[in-house]
């Protein structure tokens, strides 16, 4: 069964709430019939989840969450720190796309699952660059 959904008719709280929002561009036939197309195959993306599953099993190890989605106030400001360059860049952001706190709090929650998947201890600017990404949606429905 196929649902069409308008989106323009959900409103800006709620649709904050989502944690990411992408498009999907469609696929051209001559991407179809590549045959040395760069793209990572099933394998190595479980292997990465299991590994990032891994990571966010032993940080919230003796605490009531298992997943960065699930994380609070206590546990963004714990495991979500930005250097120095990277706060710079997210303030950039938050105060140019004029981002809402809830929002805000949505994108360091997904640069931080986003880093897990690379395996990287600290969040880094391309890590928070695709999760403020995710969120672009917002901005074409509200300017």
């Amino acid at each position: 069964m196929l649902i069409y959904l308008n989106i323009n008719r959900i409103s800006r709280p709620i649709l904050e709430r989502f944690d990411i929002c992408a498009e999907a561009a469609p696929v051209s036939f001559y991407e179809l019939n590549q045959e040395n197309a760069a793209n990572e195959d099933s394998a190595s993306i479980r292997s990465r989840v299991e590994m990032a599953r891994k990571i966010q099993k032993k940080r919230f190890e003796g605490k009531k969450i298992r997943f960065n989605s699930r994380m609070g106030q206590s546990e963004i400001k714990q495991f979500c720190k930005l250097g120095r360059e990277e706060q710079a860049f997210a303030r950039q952001v938050y105060e140019s796309r004029g981002i809402s706190a809830r929002g805000y709090h949505k994108v360091l929650k997904v640069a931080r699952t986003i880093a897990d998947l690379a395996g990287e201890e600290n969040i880094q600017r391309e890590h928070l660059a695709e999760a403020f990404g995710y969120r672009t949606l917002e901005e074409k429905l509200w300017g």
